[in-house]
């Protein structure tokens, strides 16, 4: 008796059996082949002992008062140095987010070790500390680059390069842990530092996040390596601009590193995103720098810990800046001196040290010419780069000479002139047009490379109401008169101290 068997359903069977026996095996071959970012600076920024970690954060927060926030925290700032150094000033952003129910986290760091020119989220699966793996939210990683082509889906500033491993994002995992639990992850590293690049990532990040279940957390330290004191100094200017709401100049700054954060971009985003999530209160709970921790004040890096909350009340009200009327003498008295140093005798004004608080406070502020009653100058800075006195002579300087909608001042004019200085508050954006009010605000347009400015007196002097102010700011700028209506452009409103010389 033969056995037959037919080729075809031998072929078949052996088929199947491969399926039942490979599948299993692609399966575990798919996880085991997920892309994890491991740790890269445990043990040495942090433990890398997962029980002596916990304890250190844990201990860390401890140590940190009781603190009340007024409503809901919508983005938070933290330094990412190594915790013995940056840690005690962490656990203040940390411990204000102890027992939140967050279930989405979006990381924003800076580029320490690789230069590109985007903003780089994430394409792997996971970030690994030892406290566990932390799960990327991939949906809303994918989602997010759909929003503006500067952001996109990548492993440029993640993972490791020869010149060292990126800690920005990673430094600021293991206190989430603790504090939050269970979460998922969007890590972001921005490679472009401009205000432009900050913008498309708040603005995108604003769309995309819905409800009060998703944290962003900006990861930066502050001033890097001056003496302690010039580091404080430097970095109260961020930190009061930043109380103050007004990103454009931090952005500015940061870029002309007149003022210093690694992580400026991360910063302004957050703040870009939080403003139209609903936040309209900025909380500094603590600041500090490495002298205050290591002992050595020669060079220190300085580290905030912030809050972004939608408060019930919105911003306190920061007492008006005001001068005194010798202050206003003095400025006034500065500006015509420089101008007529500059073009009589064709060198620049140096001012003795002035001692007086306000006129050393750092100021935007413009000086207006004006022969006979008509316009022969006006330019100034919009941000706070310098102090107040220097502002004013230097802007007084420029106005005479360039301003190019003039030629510029003849020494035979110097007794025709008279001068007005503006100085101005830090700048807002404006939520709703109708906030607005014509001869208390002056406006900001901006929209990408396009720029204008008008100062608070200019509708009063014009008589012209609130649509025709905006209107005139747009084509300040170089825009349509209804670039206002752009959501593209930023309108940034600002108060001025306003006053002049009266002369015939």
């Amino acid at each position: 008796m033969h056995l037959i068997v037919d080729s075809r359903l031998l072929w078949v069977t052996v088929q199947i059996a491969a399926i039942l026996v490979i599948a299993p095996l692609q399966q575990a071959c798919a996880v085991n082949q997920q892309k994890v970012r491991q740790s890269r600076v445990a043990g040495s920024f942090y433990p890398a002992d997962p029980v002596a970690l916990s304890a250190m954060i844990d201990d860390m927060l401890a140590h940190v008062p009781a603190q009340t926030i007024a409503g809901p925290i919508i983005a938070a700032v933290a330094p990412h140095a190594g915790y013995p150094y940056s840690g005690p000033v962490a656990a203040f952003t940390y411990a204000a987010l102890k027992g939140k129910r967050y279930s989405r986290v979006v990381v924003i760091a800076p580029s320490h070790f690789e230069a590109f020119d985007f903003t780089s989220v994430y394409e792997g699966d996971a970030y690994a500390t030892p406290l566990g793996t932390i799960p990327v939210d991939k949906e809303f990683a994918r989602q997010l680059t759909k929003m503006n082509s500067s952001i996109r889906l990548s492993t440029k500033g993640h993972d490791p390069t020869p010149a060292g491993a990126e800690h920005a994002i990673e430094v600021e995992l293991p206190w989430l842990q603790r504090v939050l639990g269970s979460f998922e992850i969007v890590p972001i590293v921005m490679g472009d530092q401009s205000y432009e690049s900050s913008r498309a990532l708040g603005v995108a990040l604003a769309k995309m996040i819905h409800g009060g279940d998703t944290l962003v957390l900006a990861s930066s330290d502050l001033s890097h390596y001056h003496p302690y004191n010039d580091a404080e100094t430097i970095d109260h200017k961020t930190l009061n601009a930043l109380e103050a709401w007004d990103y454009l100049s931090m952005s500015r700054n940061f870029e002309t590193r007149t003022w210093e954060a690694c992580g400026g971009a991360p910063i302004v985003a957050a703040m870009i995103a939080a403003e139209r999530m609903g936040a309209n209160q900025a909380v500094v709970l603590k600041y500090a720098n490495s002298g205050d921790t290591s002992g050595d004040r020669s060079r220190v890096v300085g580290y905030s810990a912030d809050l972004f909350v939608r408060a019930p009340h919105g911003a306190a009200e920061q007492e008006p800046f005001s001068l005194s009327q010798q202050e206003k003498s003095d400025l006034l008295a500065l500006a015509r001196k420089s101008v007529e140093r500059a073009v009589g005798q064709n060198e620049s004004y140096s001012p003795d040290a002035v001692s007086d608080v306000r006129l050393n406070e750092e100021r935007g502020a413009f000086v207006t010419i004006t022969k006979s009653g008509a316009l022969r100058g006006c330019i100034g800075y919009t941000s706070a780069v310098k102090p107040l006195y220097l502002t004013v002579r230097d802007t007084a300087t420029l106005a005479a000479l360039r301003d190019p909608r003039f030629q510029p001042v003849a020494a035979a004019e110097l007794p025709q002139l008279a001068y007005e200085v503006s100085v101005l508050s830090p700048l807002r954006r404006v939520l709703d047009t109708h906030d607005i009010k014509v001869g208390e605000h002056g406006l900001l347009m901006k929209n990408g490379d396009y720029e204008g400015l008008l100062l608070p007196q200019v509708p009063v002097e014009q008589k012209w109401d609130r649509l025709t102010f905006l209107e005139q700011t747009c084509v300040k700028a170089g825009m349509p008169r209804d670039c206002w209506k752009d959501e593209s452009t930023d309108i940034f409103a600002f108060t001025a101290v306003v006053f002049g010389e009266h002369r015939p």
